[in-house]
């Protein structure tokens, strides 16, 4: 069989099937992530000499800049969907969700890697920084809806900003497992270029840069085309022309892109709030990251039953459930104590830390700039916790948020 012509056929299947997914997940209130990935690993077991293997371990270089992509295109994706200005009183929640609940998630995941999974330090510190961010490309049942839509809930905007923000504050630190693993393999460990540079430097520069070409795109579109009429409607890949713009420029000036792109959104979305152009935005940036999606979801089924899961012990899984059903709640939970969010929003809000593509980049990124021991072992403790989180997140999170807005509705939890 032709493999060209094969994934060809996948790749069309896979994007026409996604104009259905929300209509059908809207009515069986299960998540089009998890079909996809029971489709692909039926794929790859139909034809397992016919496909392009899906390991990521032997496509490192495509593993990455694939996943790379869907994660600038949904940070796009999610920053034009938020209405509220930037604040530190309108966005605490996310922010402790950052602050806190990412930074004790990582020492905990880091804890649990090194002395029960049996990671060596740096693999244990990279574990830690791949796993801490909620995944945006896998969160859309569990996030707000597209731009000035009417239904208001705190719940989802914690989530949606919670995901466009840490995906671009976990490279740092998966810099820092790759600054450990360097030095394990015989280079001087430089913690001070790490922390002025990786850090500091990187992290400013996103933040600079983005709301730089978000302020800059946005005058070219709400002020001179508005004026010479340069823009027709329905040009929305405008939103993938700035998300590779912001992307490429801010990483040649040596700052985190991911960061990049989401202040990038937020701040075109504020350009002109009112403007009916950013609904096609927002729609052109979904229709392209779901087509996307559809296909890396058919791969990371294949995965499934291709070996990624070789190095599965018991201990392994025991570690990404305990992960996902208390660390992350638990954690989740206490890092918003003190908020006005209701005590079921900010339950909801601790149960869904989603995992997916994110993690899936930072541990292809991180391999590809530095040897670290367990590979193996760390595709393996990803790839389950990864499926967990699409079964156990994907099951949930429709009935769960309808009944949580139903609630809202009704006046049982305020607004």
């Amino acid at each position: 069989m032709n493999t060209y012509f094969l994934v060809m056929f996948l790749v069309g299947l896979a994007s026409i099937g996604m104009a259905f997914m929300p209509a059908l997940t809207k009515r069986t209130g299960i998540s089009y992530s998890l079909l996809y990935v029971a489709v692909g690993a039926l794929v790859y077991l139909a034809w397992p000499n016919s496909l392009p293997s899906p390991l990521p371990q032997e496509n490192t270089s495509l593993t990455v800049h694939l996943t790379e992509l869907i994660v600038i295109i949904s940070l796009m994706g999610t920053g034009i969907k938020i209405d509220h200005t930037f604040s530190f009183r309108k966005w605490s929640n996310p922010m402790k969700l950052v602050a806190i609940a990412m930074s004790l998630c990582m020492i905990v995941c880091g804890i649990l890697g090194y002395y029960i999974l049996g990671l060596a330090l740096p693999s244990a510190f990279l574990l830690a920084a791949v796993l801490a961010p909620t995944d945006p490309v896998l969160a859309a049942d569990v996030q707000i809806g597209p731009p000035d839509e009417k239904i208001r809930s705190d719940s989802k905007f914690a989530l949606t900003t919670e995901a466009g923000i840490n995906d671009g504050m976990a490279f740092p630190f998966t810099w820092l497992a790759i600054t450990l693993a360097l030095a394990a393999s015989g280079e001087e460990l430089q913690l001070m270029h790490w922390f002025g540079y990786h850090l500091l430097y990187k992290i400013a520069a996103g933040l600079f840069l983005g709301w730089l070409c978000g302020k800059l795109v946005g005058y070219l579109v709400f002020t001179v085309s508005k004026k010479h009429k340069l823009i027709k409607h329905g040009d929305g890949f405008l939103a993938i022309s700035l998300t590779l713009f912001t992307y490429g420029f801010t990483e040649l000036l040596h700052g985190y892109g991911f960061i990049a792109v989401f202040v990038a959104a937020i701040t075109l979305r504020h350009a002109e709030k009112g403007n009916d152009y950013h609904q096609q935005l927002h729609s052109f940036t979904d229709q392209t990251e779901r087509a996307l999606l559809g296909v890396l979801l058919i791969f990371f089924g294949g995965t499934l039953v291709s070996g990624i899961f070789e190095p599965l012990t018991l201990r392994i899984v025991l570690f990404s459930l305990l992960f996902l059903l208390v660390v992350r709640p638990v954690i989740g939970y206490l890092s918003l104590a003190g908020s006005q969010m209701h005590w079921k929003e900010r339950l909801t809000v601790s149960f869904f830390g989603i995992r997916g593509m994110g993690s899936v980049f930072y541990l292809a990124f991180a391999l590809d700039h530095a040897d670290f021991v367990h590979k193996d072992e760390l595709w393996a403790i990803v790839a389950f916790t990864m499926l967990s989180s699409i079964v156990m997140h994907g099951l949930t999170a429709t009935p769960i948020m309808n009944r949580l807005q139903d609630q809202i509705a009704e006046g049982k939890i305020p607004k």
